[in-house]
């Protein structure tokens, strides 16, 4: 095999999202529902001889030493591939939008070359080579809806009722560290339980780091104040600043303000790419 095209990154939902706690080294602990969106990134992969890696982008640009390569170096690194590739992303996904553009991009970069590279890596080793790289990392490499806990290693599955959804994301981005940085950020949520969310997916809880986001980010309350106005529930996903709301059939969406990217999308149960590594580990360098 000398190629992959057309690789898909999807982006993610956070149905919900509270703080619980905080660890002594500073990373916060969470509980979050993540759901796979039908929006995603697309990557295109050529193997190269030689342990060279290169990227180039055909839709919007990202940083020089992006999360891509650097996945494409750590699973080099973990197995002791010799082998190198051309990756070409074609970037659709909006950044600083809380819907895991960078970390899909990330996931489907190690399951990519994993099969490319013939490196024989399991799905619970590629995860954690991927938390290494970004928190959310790990639930695309699983790939599918989850219940995550802790800084997202731990990851159980969860359904999700099949559903349309309007995303929002408007013209300003947020930095995640900022938000945790925040000392009014809440930070002591009660532990929540499976059970309650399942009783009632699509209202339960509420996002922790909405209120310090509308505060750095007025845009935020804009957009929730928008799908408001048309009878929708919004709530910001992850650190923002994208919002999404359920939508009810039928619902006729009208033209968002200016400078809104603002799409209608539907839930997915499982990663296109789930099948392209085993449940079992295998031996690293295999």
């Amino acid at each position: 095999m000398r190629a992959l095209y057309d690789v898909p990154a999807p982006a993610k939902l956070n149905l919900f999202l509270h703080v619980v706690g905080r660890r002594d080294d500073g990373y916060h602990l969470l509980q979050s529902v993540f759901m796979l969106l039908d929006w995603h990134d697309s990557l295109h992969f050529e193997r190269r001889s030689g342990t060279a890696l290169s990227r180039e982008d055909i839709g919007m640009p990202v940083p020089d030493d992006d999360l891509v390569l650097r996945a494409a170096r750590a699973l080099q690194s973990a197995t002791g591939c010799r082998e190198g590739a051309h990756i070409t992303l074609d970037k659709r996904l909006p950044s600083q939008a809380g819907m895991g553009g960078g970390s899909s991009d990330a996931a489907s970069c190690l399951l990519a070359l994993n099969r490319l590279w013939n490196t024989g890596l399991g799905r619970a080793e590629l995860a954690r080579i991927g938390l290494a790289l970004g928190a959310d990392v790990p639930f695309f490499v699983h790939g599918r809806n989850a219940w995550v806990e802790g800084i997202g290693e731990r990851i159980a599955p969860v359904d999700v009722p099949a559903g349309r959804f309007l995303v929002v994301k408007p013209a300003a981005g947020l930095d995640t560290a900022a938000i945790f940085r925040a000392p009014d950020l809440v930070r002591n949520s009660d532990a929540a339980i499976i059970s309650g969310f399942a009783a009632n997916p699509l209202q339960f809880g509420r996002n922790d780091l909405q209120p310090v986001a509308q505060r750095l980010c007025p845009e935020v309350g804009r957009v929730l104040e928008w799908l408001a106005s048309q009878g929708l529930a919004g709530r910001m996903t992850g650190s923002g600043s994208a919002v999404f709301a359920p939508l009810p059939p039928g619902h006729q969406v009208p033209p968002a303000p200016p400078g809104w990217l603002v799409r209608e999308c539907g839930n997915m149960d499982v990663h296109p790419l789930a099948r392209w590594a085993s449940s079992d580990e295998s031996s690293v360098g295999r």
